[in-house]
């Protein structure tokens, strides 16, 4: 079920930009590429760009060129012809570049212009733009008319010093009151604003929420221990340079994010591609919490779901047990799965048994045992479990007697190939009073993307299984925990593949 694009064709690629077209968001038309580096201010690049809806109807495309001397400048596109529903052809405006770097930004700093959004008069349109100064991340706005003519307003919307370059910045609004996203320009009573920026010095992509003044052009945080770059992320696996847009047809905020490879780059090439896109995400406010967002799959991928699932309810996991679930089609799967331990468990730990420094990475992965955890799903794992990949929920305990779930991944032994990166993803996940713990995957050989509590926490693990693979794959329930049962629910769809057309096609079939 994997959307799977070259790396230089996608929309982060160095070289063009692919193109493809869907009307569910999980059945795809290859098109032909939108834009080549054929000018001199993008010939070493057509990089990051979004794209904005005018009230009457147009669209435009600004985007990040790298030019002939490698200074990275924004450039204008339209499409050739706005009826055409598949915008196959675009234009590049005969004015671009349309911004160059200011003054005290370096040439190489200056990238992924945002979606627009209206200011407060209404009158005229703002984008950010990711930069740094030293290594303070920043985020410079820009105010335009007509997107040919710019003028850069004063301070930053938001800097935050040692996080380094700021690339693919998104910036949009969440409503605290309601289910729906909004659209790009929404401000006022009962709104939030998220922003997320991609880390360029480590590869992830962060966000916060907090409070926009348009008349002073500032945004601030909610929580400042929680800022952007050194709070939460997005996905605490293989996930980067993402971007959301709004779908004013369905009123939803949608999340695509780009899953690397993560095996060698000689194998890359013979494959002849490289790199996936995700499954889309919806993203709204968490108002249980008040402190996240959530993000959960599109629910146009429910289509790919057989008929029929697989399910076991109130299964008994007492310490150090593992039930085999036998589904057919192992290596497509959607798996929901929910866990309750018991709750007294969770006071009997003593003083010496306080795991208050516990941390997904560091753990050594599910092996480790401790007395509330791990316990979860094993995917993609042979009969004898020489090749696993554990989902799983570690509740520790503090020294005051407080407990922290987190939510990890584990890679160790999910490939016998030797040239592939195998570590140990996750976080710690939000967990109210009297939820149960719940878990979604989405398993696609080589792609598990897993969600927490309703998506409060998401892992993106890139794996390569070898005995795991195809038919030969097992799903498991585990309890690795040493003194503590859990009773686990548990439904699996078997999933059919998207739908991926070249181009030319029959458009009746559109």
């Amino acid at each position: 079920m994997k959307v799977v694009y070259n790396e230089d064709a996608a929309v982060w690629g160095n070289i063009t930009w692919g193109h493809a077209v869907s009307k569910d968001l999980i059945h795809w038309l290859h098109l032909p590429f939108a834009m080549v580096r054929d000018q001199w201010y993008d010939i070493n690049g057509v990089w990051t760009g979004s794209a904005t809806i005018l009230p009457d109807g147009r669209i435009i495309m600004l985007y990040t060129g790298d030019t002939n001397d490698f200074v990275q400048v924004q450039c204008l596109s339209y499409p050739a012809n706005q009826s055409d529903p598949l915008l196959i052809d675009w234009v590049k405006d005969p004015s671009n570049p349309v911004l160059t770097p200011p003054p005290g930004i370096g040439a190489k700093d200056f990238r992924d212009p945002t979606t627009a959004w209206l200011s407060p008069g209404g009158d005229r349109w703002r984008i950010t733009i990711g930069s740094k100064v030293n290594t303070t991340g920043i985020s410079l706005v820009y105010e335009t008319e007509d997107f040919v003519k710019y003028e850069l307003l004063d301070g930053y919307l938001h800097e935050v010093a040692g996080t380094g370059m700021w690339e693919c910045i998104d910036f949009y609004p969440v409503s605290v009151t309601d289910e729906n996203g909004l659209d790009t320009s929404v401000n006022g009573p009962g709104v939030k604003h998220v922003m997320k920026v991609s880390l360029d010095d480590d590869k992830n992509d962060y966000y916060a929420i907090g409070t926009y003044d348009p008349i002073g052009n500032k945004w601030t945080p909610d929580n400042p221990v929680l800022d952007v770059g050194i709070g939460l992320r997005y996905d605490y696996g293989k996930y980067y340079a993402s971007k959301t847009f709004y779908d004013q047809n369905t009123h939803r905020r949608i999340l695509w994010g780009w899953i690397r490879e993560t095996d060698a780059e000689e194998l890359d090439i013979l494959k002849g591609w490289s790199c996936v896109q995700s499954i889309p995400r919806t993203v709204v406010f968490d108002k249980k919490t008040g402190s996240n967002i959530l993000q959960w799959p599109v629910e146009e991928v429910e289509k790919l779901r057989s008929h029929t699932s697989v399910d076991f309810n109130d299964v008994k996991l007492g310490p150090g047990s593992i039930i085999p679930i036998k589904v057919d089609s192992p290596s497509q799967l959607d798996i929901i799965a929910s866990f309750e331990v018991d709750e007294d468990a969770t006071f009997e730990t003593s003083a010496n048994e306080t795991e208050s420094s516990y941390d997904c990475p560091t753990s050594g992965g599910a092996a480790n045992r401790g007395k509330l955890g791990p316990f979860g799903i094993i995917v993609l794992a042979d009969d004898g479990l020489s090749e696993s990949t554990p989902i799983y929920f570690y509740i520790a305990k503090g020294a005051n007697g407080t407990t922290e779930t987190h939510f990890c991944a584990d890679e160790l032994r999910s490939s016998k190939a030797a040239d592939v990166d195998k570590l140990v993803y996750g976080s710690t996940v939000p967990v109210l009073h009297g939820e149960k713990l719940s878990i979604r995957s989405l398993v696609d050989h080589s792609i598990v993307e897993s969600f927490a509590q309703g998506g409060r926490t998401v892992i993106a693990s890139r794996i390569y299984p070898t005995a795991a693979n195809g038919s030969s794959g097992r799903v498991f329930l585990f309890n690795n925990a040493t003194g503590v049962s859990v009773t686990a629910s548990i439904k699996i769809w078997k999933m059919d593949s998207a739908d991926i057309r070249p181009f030319p096609f029959d458009q009746k079939q559109l």
